[in-house]
């Protein structure tokens, strides 16, 4: 069988599983070629048949490299080592490279102020909430961070209200050092409580009229943040 399929591995190098359950022998004349280069691993899906081996770990899945015939896998690396020994490569790549800095750059401002709109402080927070809006955009943007602001399959809003929740999660309660049973769906009601809390918290932000700020802990989260005098 050499048609392209997505495969998992076994704990047999040359030896796959398919998506029916069956276990595949790797061809004879084929080779693995390593994940990391997605210009070379197009190139070789491209030139035919080709199994690709995903790893799935939670909710997430990771590549594990790609089989293919061996004679694919080395033409496709000396046409793309010769393309891109070229100036006109050379050029193209710094200017990819500042085209994508310029996108992310962009992407955290328009982050941030969604997530300015989400918080809504009232006027006597205002400094509070453009603070927080910047933390959270710093945390949550970074390119291959893995986090729901990275997706695009919600609207920027959901990412923003999600990435504030996930930040005060971690910097305004004690989640990161809870003992939480492993148990089915104890994780997530846990994660559904504090974020009830965390909304709480916001509110107080979103309203003029003073709190016990010293009892606050996004207020104590934020001073953290600021500058040493």
């Amino acid at each position: 069988m050499n048609d392209s399929l997505t495969v998992s591995p076994t704990s047999d190098p040359r030896r796959v599983r398919a998506a029916d359950g069956s276990i595949l022998s790797v061809p004879a004349g084929w080779a693995l070629l390593p994940p990391g280069d997605a210009g070379l691993t197009r190139r070789v899906k491209a030139a035919g048949p080709s199994w690709t081996v995903v790893e799935k770990k939670g909710r997430k899945t990771f590549s594990q490299g790609v089989w293919a015939p061996a004679a694919h896998i080395t033409a496709a690396q000396a046409a793309l080592e010769s393309e891109r020994s070229t100036p006109a490569y050379a050029k193209r790549r710094v200017a990819d490279v500042r085209r994508r800095e310029r996108e992310q750059a962009e992407y955290e401002v328009d982050f941030a102020n969604a997530v300015l709109q989400f918080l809504r402080f009232s006027p006597s927070y205002t400094a509070h909430g453009k603070l927080m809006a910047v933390a959270v955009a710093a945390h949550a943007t970074p390119v291959g961070s893995g986090t729901v602001a990275r997706t695009e399959r919600i609207p920027i809003e959901r990412r923003a209200e999600a990435a504030v929740i996930a930040w005060m999660r971690h910097q305004t309660t004690a989640y990161d050092d809870m003992s939480i049973a492993r148990v089915k769906g104890a994780r997530r009601e846990v994660r559904r409580e504090l974020a009830e809390v965390s909304r709480a918290v916001l509110d107080l932000h979103r309203r003029e009229g003073g709190h016990a700020v010293a009892a606050c802990p996004l207020c104590t989260a934020l001073a953290r943040l600021l500058p040493k005098s």
